[in-house]
């Protein structure tokens, strides 16, 4: 291999893991569908940038950051479902991505288009993950309290909104941070798909997460050896493995 391809095969890894996390976190709030339609916010943030000269992932990442500080503004002054929310915003950020993305840019941004890094997308790439990681093993205690009692999490010193806004942005920038690699239609996948294999065969939050990040990781190593033998994207190849996890994981009885 190249050293752009163990780049982009380790960059791709971490960025399983934190999708893995991330992705448990997600099907424990009821939300893990969410990560679809948010994937799609992206592709207004994607043609703005185009049109600006400025490189894709940056406008994809500040739609995605901003969309999930809307999501959370809406969502405490109204109480509408968050998946209500995330879904309306979904179909919007759509209709004006389609209209100002051009169709070879379109397509890029829906299967992702990896090519060479830059160096900030390598620095990006690592920073990104770890902020992530980090969030989820240091909070994840707090959020499960505040899914179970928002009273006790309360009295216990967690700030319940704040813990909500800061669990939007790690999921928005874990969509982001695939975008690279798999594209609008399928970062979604890397969180929703390995979270429930994990809900399946999980018995406890500590194995959950060790199956949804093995799940990820596995997919996406799998997924890059069979695309490079192809000579094809990367991402459905990813996705295809996952899913195929996931029936796998249905032989299980419970």
């Amino acid at each position: 291999m190249s050293t752009t391809t163990l780049e982009m095969l380790a960059l791709s890894v971490s960025m399983a893991v934190a999708a893995g996390l991330i992705g448990c976190l997600a099907i424990m709030r009821r939300m893990v569908l969410a990560a679809d339609p948010l994937s799609h916010v992206a592709l207004p943030g994607i043609g703005v940038a185009l049109l600006l000269s400025w490189h894709p992932l940056a406008g994809a990442l500040l739609m995605l950051l901003l969309a999930a500080v809307l999501v959370w503004a809406i969502e405490r002054r109204t109480r509408i479902a968050i998946e209500a929310i995330i879904g309306v915003t979904f179909s919007v950020a759509l209709a004006v991505g389609s209209v100002i993305t051009s169709g070879e840019q379109l397509i890029d941004a829906l299967l992702g288009s990896p090519g060479t890094l830059s160096g900030w997308e390598v620095g990006l790439g690592l920073a990104g993950p770890l902020i992530v990681i980090a969030f989820v093993l240091r909070g994840r205690d707090a959020m499960v309290v505040a899914l179970v009692s928002p009273e006790i999490a309360l009295t216990s010193g967690v700030n319940v909104k704040r813990m909500d806004l800061y669990f939007l942005l790690a999921f928005a920038l874990t969509v982001g941070l695939g975008l690279r690699y798999l594209g609008v239609l399928l970062m979604g996948s890397l969180i929703i798909i390995p979270a429930a294999v994990a809900r399946r065969l999980a018995r406890g939050l500590n194995a959950m997460f060790a199956i949804s990040v093995g799940t990820a990781v596995l997919s996406t190593i799998a997924g890059y050896y069979l695309a490079a033998r192809a000579g094809l994207h990367s991402g459905p190849f990813i996705v295809m493995i996952a899913g195929g996890l996931f029936f796998l994981s249905l032989l299980r009885r419970q």
